[in-house]
């Protein structure tokens, strides 16, 4: 593993403790250069996990609470009249930066939404036909709750396909609650993360992963285990073209993360329940034979034959 990488988990779980896993998944979908949507409840450490991130990576950390009432232009920025110089002049929004927290994302309005996601996809936004482009790295934490529906609008299949994986965090096991209480009762543990990395090493290292080596078996195993999602009885939408390349780039960051040379089938497997988890669209028939997306995937992955 590159040292950057171990220094960074390091020093987020000063804040974050108990969820070496979650920790893994983040930092190997930030390089991966994707997205990442946390579905969880409130309370469990959403925005900690955000904040410690961006403070370890030295990154320029913006947030934003979504409510009903966010506009588009909140988030792309917008022109204003200069009286100064009798033009429009571009005032930033909240992408203008490196690392931007999306709280409770399914609690604005669609248009909304449909702005950042874009923004996600094409990393600049476009004003009165003016384009900016975003800083390098741009990473888009998003936060939804999935207790209670009043107020919300929920993002659309499309829109989710934007994120690179959906994950929970969960409770803490015993032991870990124990510490956060411990590390809660005189100080903020975010107060000890320190930057240990820059943006530019951050761009280098995703450039690295980016050229990890794929042998053509494992294109060919990624292709059947994606095909496999499209032809079970229980799925009416399946793992999409873009959704295997998210599962690739998945695959060759994972195998980065843990210093490999090459990505193995089981980097593959690692990664597949949260690149695909909030991708796959299930049959009505599904609920009645009491089976999930969870489920589903581990059962794919159980009957597709991975290259040796």
């Amino acid at each position: 593993m590159d040292n950057r990488l171990l220094v960074i988990k390091n020093e987020v779980n000063k804040a974050i403790k108990g969820k070496d896993d979650v920790i893994d998944k983040v930092l190997t979908a930030i390089m991966a250069g994707g997205h990442i949507l946390i579905d969880d409840i409130p309370g469990v450490g959403k925005t900690t996990m955000a904040l410690a991130f961006s403070k370890a990576m030295g990154l320029k950390f913006k947030r934003v609470q979504f409510t009903p009432d966010v506009l588009p232009s909140d988030i792309t920025g917008f022109s204003m009249y200069n009286k100064d110089t009798g033009k429009l002049s571009y005032v930033q929004g909240a992408a203008a930066c490196n690392f931007l927290l999306a709280d409770e994302i399914n609690r604005t309005s669609s248009k909304t939404q449909s702005a950042l996601l874009q923004i996600m996809q094409e990393g600049r936004v476009s004003v009165d036909g003016h384009t900016y482009k975003l800083p390098e790295p741009f990473i888009v934490m998003a936060t939804q709750n999935p207790i209670g529906a009043v107020g919300t609008q929920m993002l659309p299949e499309a829109q989710l396909d934007r994120f690179m994986i959906q994950i929970s965090m969960g409770y803490p096991d015993s032991a870990a609650q124990v510490q956060i209480l411990k590390d809660r009762s005189t100080s903020d543990p975010l107060d000890q993360v320190r930057a240990v990395v820059n943006a530019q090493d951050i761009v280098q290292m995703k450039q690295q992963a980016g050229m990890m080596y794929v042998d053509d078996k494992i294109y060919t195993y990624i292709t059947a285990l994606a095909e496999a999602t499209r032809k079970h009885q229980y799925v009416k939408l399946g793992l999409s073209p873009r959704g295997a390349i998210a599962l690739t780039d998945m695959a060759k960051a994972d195998a980065f993360v843990k210093g490999m040379n090459f990505v193995a089938p089981e980097n593959v497997q690692a990664v597949f329940q949260d690149v695909c988890c909030h991708r796959l669209i299930l049959q009505p028939k599904a609920q009645l034979a009491e089976t999930n997306v969870e489920k589903i995937l581990s059962e794919i992955v159980t009957l597709v034959k991975a290259p040796k």
